[in-house]
């Protein structure tokens, strides 16, 4: 099978879904508003409070390593404090806040544009507000049991597990498992970067460049950011333009919804393919009618009939990539990458993505005014690409515990001739 596979009993240690490992990744996953809003508490307060140029920039500076803090951190304590069995739907509450936070951006600064003269104000320092809520459940929420055995307290490690299992849970083989995880990370003494480069963890490279590099050239964070732009272009006014990317933020959050029921039924590698034709289909048929009501050249508008259809196959395009490229972006990479390249892994993953995401920002206006309709087809062509990726080298992660996750690439196709160590542990897991 191309997408490889695994058979160790969907994951199943034991134990349910408690009200504490509820609580504990809702409070992670509100991290995503922080990313959503772009905010951080220090950040939120000099920026709303700059005399000048040089705080707002100092303001930015740490809403930066406020995002990236939260970006890198969140979702692997998501993937490491929830059960299996249910990872997925956890993981992907991150993505839910994230939009949440940036509805709640949109909404904001549209009713702040009202106030004359500080509204801009008003709009930046609100951003503390979700920071506010992360602190204080920081404060609230315990270590994973992977990081305190990682850090030599493995009474605390078994506690933290046994509080989030529930009291009356049989945690002993998801414990051994997470220790002989730590163990087998601290027989080899280089470093996770060092690492990362070996022959052994190429499998793991190529995802640490391929996820974040692929979720960009979805085109979804420029559609995004500029769909005002886009809809003005189609012919709507500035005011029908800001509702359209309202609507589409709505469509987001609702598709995320519909994701976190589903991602763990029907597996990740079924949403990729699903959601990469949905895509596919939604952008060739936006690159034929600008083509034919547009033109080359432009005209200054379209017909009404043809620029709702713009509307609906965007909302389309944003559906797809809700229940695909959106919530996996978080979950994937959270899960794949064994203990001892874990952090590491996922800080390459959000350094890349960040990178990405700010050199297209910077260059899509141009790209869009050279290419025009064939944007679309831009960005169809890498959607395929991708999508065909997906289906040849990525394994299928559903229910399986991130411990016995290195059976899955020593069972894949391809990348069973780089995980030789892999196969040699597979036989010690106590779930498989």
């Amino acid at each position: 099978m191309a997408g490889g596979g695994y058979d160790g009993g969907a994951g199943d240690y034991g134990g349910t879904v408690t009200f504490s490992v509820v609580v504990t990744c809702l409070m992670a996953a509100s991290c995503g508003l922080i990313f959503g809003y772009d905010s951080g508490v220090s950040g939120s307060a000099i920026n709303a409070g700059a005399a000048n140029i040089a705080m707002l920039i100092v303001g930015r500076m740490l809403l930066g390593f406020g995002v990236g803090f939260t970006t890198q951190a969140a979702p692997l304590y998501l993937a490491e404090t929830s059960p299996a069995r249910c990872r997925g739907a956890f993981t992907t509450a991150y993505n839910i806040f994230l939009v949440l936070g940036s509805l709640a951006a949109t909404v904001a600064n549209y009713f702040t544009n009202r106030i004359i003269g500080w509204g801009w104000r008003v709009s930046l320092g609100l951003a503390a507000v979700p920071a506010a809520i992360v602190v204080l459940g920081a404060l609230l929420v315990p270590d994973t049991p992977s990081s305190l055995v990682l850090r030599g307290d493995t009474d605390g490690a078994r506690a933290s597990l046994q509080r989030l299992r529930g009291p009356g849970a049989d945690t002993e083989a998801e414990f051994k498992d997470i220790v002989r995880a730590v163990e087998e990370a601290r027989r080899n003494d280089e470093g996770a970067y060092k690492r990362l480069r070996g022959d052994g963890y190429r499998h793991y490279l190529v995802m640490v460049m391929a996820i974040p590099s692929f979720f960009d050239l979805t085109g979804v964070i420029v559609m995004a950011v500029f769909s005002p732009l886009l809809f003005r272009t189609v012919g709507f006014s500035s005011q029908k333009a800001i509702l359209g990317s309202v609507i589409l933020s709505l469509v987001n959050l609702t598709s995320s919804l519909l994701s976190s029921f589903v991602m763990d039924r029907t597996g990740r590698r079924f949403l990729f393919l699903a959601g990469g034709a949905a895509m596919i289909i939604c952008q060739l048929e936006m690159a034929w009618i600008l083509a034919g009501h547009l033109g080359k050249h432009g005209a200054v508008t379209m017909p009404r009939g043809y620029a709702l259809a713009v509307l609906v196959l965007m909302c389309l395009y944003t559906l797809s990539f809700g229940v695909s490229w959106g919530p996996l972006k978080w979950v994937v990479p959270s899960e794949i990458y064994p203990v001892e390249i874990r952090s590491a892994g996922q800080a390459l993953t959000v350094s890349i993505a960040l990178c990405l995401s700010f050199a297209q920002t910077q260059v899509f206006v141009s790209l869009l005014c050279a290419l025009r309709y064939a944007i679309f087809l831009f960005y169809a062509g890498w959607v395929v690409v991708m999508t065909a990726f997906v289906a040849a080298f990525l394994p299928e992660t559903k229910g399986v515990p991130l411990e016995a996750m290195r059976a899955v690439w020593a069972r894949h196709w391809y990348w069973r001739r780089f995980a030789v160590g892999d196969a040699k542990l597979e036989t010690q897991v106590n779930c498989l």
